[in-house]
């Protein structure tokens, strides 16, 4: 579940290992790529944490960001 804090959306998903966890990010960066939208994450075994916002629009949480936090959802 994302939660909406200080302008951001941010999810912590957890994988079996590192494999699934870089195979997951690598998805998301396919979906991110072709919005033209891109997370700030971070990586550390089988632990990935996603962090939405939109920069262009003062650092606050848009449409374009759930809409991506929905996306990421359905790759699951």
């Amino acid at each position: 579940m994302w939660l909406e804090e200080n302008n951001k959306l941010t999810q912590t998903f957890i994988f079996k290992n590192f494999i699934e966890a870089f195979s997951f990010m690598a998805k998301v960066a396919l979906v991110a790529e072709k919005m033209s939208h891109h997370p700030e994450w971070s990586n550390v075994y089988n632990k990935v944490t996603i962090t939405l916002t939109t920069h262009d629009s003062g650092n606050t949480v848009t449409d374009k960001d759930k809409e991506l936090a929905e996306k990421i959802d359905n790759l699951l």
